[in-house]
């Protein structure tokens, strides 16, 4: 059989054009890698077209198209598998469903590139900001950590607590959204880098099950949608909704989008969104504190937390202690943390701690 023959009849006209825009999209990342002006362009001017557009398409929808989605691959993907044995096989036509099948993975592929593949390549958030970011010493990440700690000592006085310790939020999660929204708002004009968009963001409707991987929010670049586990505390919702809408405003390095949603909070003029962006901050300043110098930590930086922060911390380390150690979480890190190297970030799931070096640098350059 010739070529135009084996094409006409194996490869659907709709798979050959999905295969060309392949080609092209492998082009345009090949390009970024190379070019990072490139990437900064298309990042901030094609590619934020195309996650606004599936993020408002699928915003009229009441639950996450995703997660819908990821629920219903494993059935359908056993039954096309049993259709293709079964009735495929018999009409001579199991190649052409072989191509179908590729031509769905190419199109994934594709729609990742032109929504947010390229923003791996773009130019390093400090550069942008012109931070100067270094390998912070223990005496750096103690005076960001007091800094930090002192304006949640301040922001307490504004915050209620219930009567486990926690801080619940004052208002509903799509109240939540619009105070982030706003927030990102007042950055535009600050940051260029930032696409704008003002859009919802989806609950997850399995947020206890998916706690077991440890995963608190994810943005899923096909869809556009911004989804979040909404089994955490409170200020860690808050936090990771902010994060999760980075990642839908082009911010693609875990460690940028963490500084980001710091940002935002911290930009926000309600004070429990500020709140939550400080307490997500200071964990992960004294986290890297406390490896650095534990007595520096324990001796000149504990005895300082007021008591609501101390009950707040307390609590969410005895609600994650029954999700703390299974084999989802190890599965999911392993994905996650492979993910993230393919696309450039070389410490992978660790990369979601660098945030302590734009926060040091950021914090510093503050004060100056």
């Amino acid at each position: 059989m010739k070529a135009k023959e084996f094409c006409k009849k194996n490869i659907p006209i709709g798979a050959r054009v999905i295969f060309a825009v392949g080609v092209l999209c492998g082009i345009l990342k090949l390009i970024a890698v190379f070019s990072t002006p490139f990437a900064d362009f298309f990042n901030r001017h094609i590619a934020s077209v195309f996650r606004a557009i599936a993020a408002h398409i699928t915003a009229v929808l009441p639950f996450s198209l995703a997660e819908t989605a990821i629920l219903c691959a494993v059935p359908f993907a056993i039954l096309y598998f049993v259709w293709c044995i079964i009735v495929a096989a018999k009409r001579d036509t199991l190649t052409r469903q072989i191509f179908r099948l590729l031509a769905v993975i190419v199109a994934l592929a594709s729609s990742f590139v032109l929504t947010f593949g390229i923003a791996y390549d773009t130019t390093p958030l400090e550069d942008k900001m012109e931070l100067e970011v270094t390998d912070p010493s223990a005496e750096d990440l103690y005076r960001a950590a007091a800094d930090t700690l002192i304006e949640l000592n301040r922001l307490e006085r504004s915050i209620t607590r219930g009567k486990n310790g926690t801080a619940p939020m004052p208002y509903s999660f799509d109240d939540m959204v619009e105070k982030l929204n706003d927030a990102y708002d007042t950055l535009y004009g600050q940051y260029k880098f930032l696409s704008p968009l003002h859009t919802k963001v989806k609950r997850i409707a399995l947020s206890k099950p998916m706690t077991y991987t440890h995963i608190s929010g994810v943005y899923t670049f096909w869809s556009g949608e911004a989804n979040v586990n909404i089994n955490y505390p409170d200020y860690i919702i808050v936090y990771t909704t902010a994060h999760e809408m980075a990642h839908q405003r082009g911010i693609a390095p875990e460690d940028e989008a963490n500084f980001v949603a710091f940002l935002v909070c911290a930009a926000s003029d309600d004070p429990y969104i500020r709140y939550c962006g400080y307490a997500n901050l200071l964990e992960y300043l004294t986290s890297a504190l406390y490896e650095a110098d534990p007595e520096m930590y324990t001796e000149q930086l504990l005895p300082f937390y007021n008591e609501g922060l101390r009950r707040e911390y307390a609590a969410y380390a005895a609600m994650f202690e029954p999700y703390r150690d299974n084999v989802a979480s190890d599965v999911s890190g392993a994905v996650n943390d492979a993910y993230l190297k393919a696309q450039g970030q070389t410490e992978g799931t660790k990369s979601y701690g660098l945030v302590v070096d734009l926060a040091v640098a950021y914090l510093k350059n503050s004060q100056n």
